[in-house]
Parts: structure tokens; sequence; C-alpha cells
């Protein structure tokens, strides 16, 4: 009898310990399916991070130094911050399409973002063109940032159908075959501009324009098309336009400015994080940075171009450097009648980008 109860019993314990055995299979089952469908259910934000391309085009060559100091470390920061989701591709060299042609490039479609300079289209971005007045900015870096903080208004409407990341600008000077000093030496020469408003410029001295893109300005000049350029220093030796104009007058003389711009259509099917991405990266910093690396970049030429033979830096003293200013002042009444009527004021316009170049002490 009682070993009877005694096997009872044991049974019993038995079918306790199966009974905690099943409990805690059951248990671990039911945190692996917990796991599993919460995994699922993060699938579809997962899923929004695919792995997209911007294709950025450009027209400066490969080596340029706004490649090194500007489209490169931009690039990389981005694929970085994106956590590499996002790739870009850079198309250099017209690769895509001309010079003139990278703002329609970008607004169509044919690059997702492309380097502008809107004074290739002279006319087309009227407040824009306020930035390449003559005589506007002293230095690259801090011009630049007061560009893009004054130009983001009104980009959003004169620039509409694409979606600007940032403005930045360089200064450039008079590039020739023979020296010149004084304004009155513009009459009758055949000159290659670097904008719209440049062109204004040489038309007012009694110049002729050479309208030719930054990699077309060689040949021109070889063949004797053009007879002087304006230009920035450094990229005067990229492009080997050194070698056909050897004098260089010294002095800051124009701004020429420039836009990343991108297609909306591309921008728009990011997700969240990667438009966060591009945000953090289409900003006033990166347009300070931008303007101070490659414009600093284009100065140093000056120094390069000294030391070479054969090339003679043209000293400007201040009596004609102030009779350069003097006779380039019917530009800036040029570009004010040319604001299109129901725009924004001329004169508001203008005051509102030399109080953001003096915030920053860069007026000249």
């Amino acid at each position: 009898m009682n070993k009877a109860i005694k096997q009872q019993h044991g049974c019993g314990a038995n079918a306790a310990a199966g009974g905690r055995r099943r409990s805690a299979v059951k248990a671990t089952l039911a945190a692996l399916l917990g796991t599993a469908f919460a995994t699922l259910g993060a699938s579809p934000a997962a899923a929004q991070e695919k792995n997209v391309e911007l294709r950025l085009a450009h027209w400066m060559p490969a080596q340029h130094a706004l490649v090194k100091t500007g489209f490169a470390p931009w690039a990389k920061s981005v694929e970085e911050a994106s956590g590499g989701s996002i790739k870009v591709l850079m198309f250099p060299a017209q690769q895509l399409g001309k010079a003139a042609d990278h703002y329609d490039m970008a607004r169509d479609g044919i690059a997702d973002m492309s380097w502008v300079s809107p004074g290739y289209q002279a006319g087309r971005f009227p407040v824009f063109a306020a930035s390449e007045l003559p005589f506007m900015a002293r230095d690259p870096g801090p011009g630049s940032a007061a560009l893009d903080a004054w130009y983001r208004k009104y980009a959003e409407r004169e620039m509409a159908d694409v979606k600007l990341c940032f403005a930045h600008m360089h200064i450039g000077t008079l590039h020739s075959k023979a020296p010149i000093t004084d304004p009155e030496q513009i009459r009758g020469l055949k000159v290659r501009p670097a904008n719209g408003t440049v062109a204004q410029m040489v038309t007012l001295l009694g110049g002729s324009n050479v309208q030719v893109s930054a990699p077309e300005s060689r040949d021109a000049l070889d063949k004797g098309v053009a007879d002087a350029i304006t230009f920035p220093w450094n990229s005067l030796i990229v492009f080997n336009v050194h070698k056909a104009a050897t004098f260089h007058s010294d002095m800051r003389l124009y701004n020429a400015s420039f836009v990343w711009v991108m297609n909306k259509a591309w921008y728009g099917k990011l997700s969240d994080k990667q438009r966060k991405v591009i945000d953090d990266h289409c900003n006033n910093s990166w347009a300070a940075r931008v303007g101070e690396a490659w414009g600093g970049e284009e100065d140093s030429g000056r120094e390069k171009l000294a030391a070479m033979k054969g090339q003679t830096i043209v000293p400007i003293d201040e009596a004609h450097l102030e009779k350069w200013k003097k006779a380039v002042m019917p530009v800036y009444d040029m570009w004010a009648k040319a604001m299109p009527a129901g725009g924004p004021e001329a004169a508001k316009v203008l005051e509102e980008y030399r109080q953001e170049l003096a915030k920053r002490n860069v007026a000249y």
C-alpha cells in the first residue's frame, strides 16, 4: 500500500516537472515569436531606407580645385551621414550637358543635382544677378555666406522649379594678352565675360563680348577670338588659359556667383531620414565652407602665377582702382532697370545684399 502511494507521489512529481518544462518552452517560443513579429513590424520603415543614387553634374574637369574642396567633401559627408543609403555619382566636364544647360538639367531630371552659373543665362535670374555686380565682396568665404543668406527667400520665387541647396562665389579679375591698368583700355577689346553682368560692364566700357564657357576659353584666346578674359586666379592655371593670357590685373574686379540645385521629384522620393541628411548639407554653413575652401584655393593662384616665368602681375594703384569703380557704376543702374515689373524692388534687393555683406565685414 505504501509502495503504491509512493509511486503515485512519484508520478505526480514527474508530471509537475514536465508541466514546468512545457511552460518554459512555451514562454521561450512566445518570446521568440514576439521578437520575430517586432522585427517584421519594423521592416516597412527599414524598407524606406532603400539605397538611392544622386547624380551630381558639373562642367569642371575632374582635377579642378572645386572638385577637391567642394564636390568631393560634400559627397563624402552625405554618404557617411546617410549610412551609405545615398550614393553620390559625379558627372564632371559637361558629361550630361553644356555648362549653360545645367539649371535645366536639374529641373528636368537629367541630373538629380547640378552646379549652376546663373549668369551663363543672362537676364533669366535678375535678382541673383545683383550678386554679380562689380566690386561687391572682398572675400569669397564670408561673401558666400552673405550671398546664400540673402538669396534664399528670393530663390523660392526666382528658381521655383528646382530646390536650392546653397549659393557661393569666387572673386576674379582681368587676364589679358597685354597689360591693362585703366578701364579706358577695354575699348575695342574682345573680352570673354564671366557672366551676363560682367558682359554688361564690358559693353559699357566699349569692349565686345565673346560668349564661351570656361572650358572653351583657352581656345578662344589662342585663335584670337578673344583678347582678354575675366577669370579667377587658380582656374586660369587649371584650364591652361595663363599660357594665352599672360598679364593679370591685380584687383578684385568681379564676383562670380553659383548655385547648387536639385530636382524636386528626386528630393521628394527620399525617406524622411534621407531628406534630413540632404537638408543638413544644403545650408548656410556649407555655403560658407565651399566658398572659403574653393575661393581660397582660387586666390592662391595669384602667387603661383607670380612665381612663373613669363607671367606678369599688373599693379593697380589706388587712383586707378577708384577710376574703375566709378567707370562701372552705370552697370548698377542697368541691372536695376532690368528687374521685371511686379518683381521685388531693385533698391530693396541690393540694400539687403549689401547689409548681409556688411554684417560679415566683407563689403568692398
